[in-house]
């Protein structure tokens, strides 16, 4: 039988400690690493605060889609569709820091037939822009002047509201975090009848959870602006935290 050289660090340590009497026992843990070892004394709690804001700035996921027999009358009139989009958004109070291509592709359309070769029949051009509304009061009126700039080839895929100016929120989140893993860590110290010690590892998570808005392309029509209602979004805050026990 072979053994490893841990295997013989390990078993040539415990023969000394059983051959000393007057040595006093401390609980310890073998690391993973040869030679290293870690005290298991402390509390490990972890903690949590969440905090609710409202949104600042919404984020729009829009473009065109243009479909034509060739590929240069595709691209043509994409590219003035698209051009139509960025200056409606941009006339809407949209800064151009805040608009950003996401994806431009051009593929082939095919019509599929039993028994048949897959046959082209036109060529496809999408142009997808991320955008970013800040003034939220006037975002409907900025997504419809959009989508009314670029017509019926208009493509709008998704929309979400974010918190990007959340450090307050953070602050307040964080606080509660530690309130949460404080008073565990103080309930575990008094049910065990020992006496908490200072904190020796902090660790943080930080989450947001975006609102989802589902939007159609169909959102421009009639005569009554798109409603846009920003509701709260979590800001949220997780603690792990180890405590020393005071001997």
């Amino acid at each position: 039988m072979r053994i490893s050289r841990l295997g013989l660090v390990i078993l040539a340590s415990a023969l000394t400690l059983a051959a000393c009497g007057d040595v006093e026992e401390t609980p310890m843990a073998f690391a993973a690493q040869e030679g290293t070892m870690t005290s298991m004394n402390g509390i490990s709690v972890s903690g949590r605060g969440e905090v609710f804001g409202t949104p600042d700035t919404l984020t729009v996921t829009i473009g065109i889609s243009v479909g034509r027999s060739t590929v240069s009358e595709a691209v043509d009139i994409a590219a003035g569709r698209a051009t139509d989009l960025i200056d409606a958004l941009q006339s809407a109070g949209v800064a151009e820091a805040d608009i950003q291509t996401s994806n431009y592709s051009i593929y082939p359309e095919y019509d599929y037939r039993e028994n048949q070769t897959p046959r082209i029949t036109g060529y496809r051009v999408d142009n997808t822009l991320n955008v970013k509304i800040r003034d939220l009061d006037r975002a409907g009126e900025v997504l419809d002047a959009a989508t009314t700039a670029a017509g019926d080839e208009v493509r709008v895929n998704g929309v979400s509201f974010i918190l990007e100016d959340n450090d307050a929120l953070l602050v307040a989140a964080r606080a509660a975090a530690w309130e949460d893993a404080k008073a565990k860590a103080e309930q575990l110290a008094d049910l065990a009848g020992v006496t908490l010690g200072t904190p020796v590892t902090i660790s943080e998570t930080v989450g947001s959870v975006p609102v989802p808005l589902y939007a159609r392309a169909e959102m421009a029509a009639g005569d009554v602006a798109t409603p846009i209602q920003p509701g709260q979004e979590t800001v949220s805050v997780d603690l792990m935290v180890t405590f020393a026990i005071d001997t």
